[in-house]
């Protein structure tokens, strides 16, 4: 009886001490993350919680002493405007198009770049230079390509009497096609990075077992590589997937946001320097912003399960 009430006492003093190195733990953890909380306080706090005021106010630099606080009025006034939602249904639609596209030819790439050939470190360097190219010289690129008169795609599709009336980037749909068409060639190797990164962790062994038990490739590629890769797969579509629903820079260039190709980021940034309406553009900005979180949250809640699941599996 009392060797128990002993072995009792000793597991309440060790789940004590326990408790207490957990808590010293946590406050050494707080102590050391503070320095970068205050920094992420002040260079992404502040600037958002200032736009979020912004927004619910009435304020322009054109008319000088105009200011004045209208609640909700901005937001209302997005809500009722098809520019704003035409503006997201282009986002969404350029978003999910071009990020399937850059996922199957990443994942070729990746492919390609992780198999074993002469000359393999010279095709990753051709692969990876789009990426390394300026998202604004690569749209000036391909805008200079589509040019209606001297562009080199429209020269020669119009000799083999394909799209000879079309104005590539004058009209619409058409001007969202190259728009995807340019973002897929600059992002695609960027994809295909994260997913060669992925590759390169899978153990050689497996794949020699299951030649060994006679799999053929596509078996391997079916039931060994897209499992393994996965998680890879999941971090990739995050990442693109969020990037893309920012888009700005490419479609200011292209076409100015004309032609169906205005997005959420676009639409803020002329109401703020164009139309001088820093009320009305601050909050289609807090708009742009609440939509890419939610669309983040989603995405790890749905997405994150999985890669723990995966990792505890392997």
């Amino acid at each position: 009886m009392e060797a128990a009430t002993a072995r009792i006492g000793r597991g309440k003093r060790r789940k004590k001490k326990d408790k207490s190195y957990g808590t010293e733990e946590r406050r050494l953890a707080a102590l050391l993350l503070s320095p970068a909380m205050v920094v992420i306080l002040l260079v992404a706090a502040y600037p958002i919680g200032y736009a979020v005021w912004l927004s619910l106010t009435e304020y322009s630099v054109r008319v000088p002493g105009l200011w004045r606080f209208v609640g909700f009025d901005n937001y209302s006034e997005a809500f009722g405007s098809t520019e704003f939602w035409d503006a997201v249904k282009t986002t969404f639609l350029f978003t999910i198009i071009s990020v399937t596209l850059e996922l199957a030819i990443g994942l070729a790439m990746a492919l390609a770049m992780h198999a074993a050939f002469k000359g393999r470190g010279l095709l990753r360097t051709v692969i990876l230079v789009p990426w390394a190219v300026l998202t604004v010289v690569s749209a000036i690129t391909w805008k200079t390509l589509f040019e209606p008169n001297l562009g080199l795609v429209p020269t020669i599709l119009g000799k083999f009497g394909i799209a000879e009336n079309v104005v590539w980037l004058g009209q619409s749909g058409y001007a969202l096609t190259v728009m995807i068409v340019a973002d897929v060639w600059k992002t695609a190797p960027f994809m295909a990075l994260l997913l060669l990164a992925g590759l390169q962790v899978i153990p050689d062994d497996v794949y020699d077992a299951a030649k060994v038990d006679g799999a053929t490739t596509w078996q391997r590629f079916r039931s060994i590589t897209l499992p393994l890769l996965l998680p890879a797969i999941l971090v990739a579509l995050i990442f693109r997937t969020l990037d893309a629903l920012r888009i700005f820079d490419l479609p200011f260039v292209l076409t100015g946001g004309t032609n169906g190709t205005s997005t959420l980021s676009l639409i803020a940034q002329k109401e703020l320097t164009t139309n001088n309406l820093i009320g009305y553009g601050s909050a289609l900005s807090v708009l742009t912003f609440i939509i890419v979180m939610a669309v983040s949250f989603i995405y790890i809640k749905s997405v994150g399960g999985n890669i723990r699941s995966l990792a505890e599996d392997d």
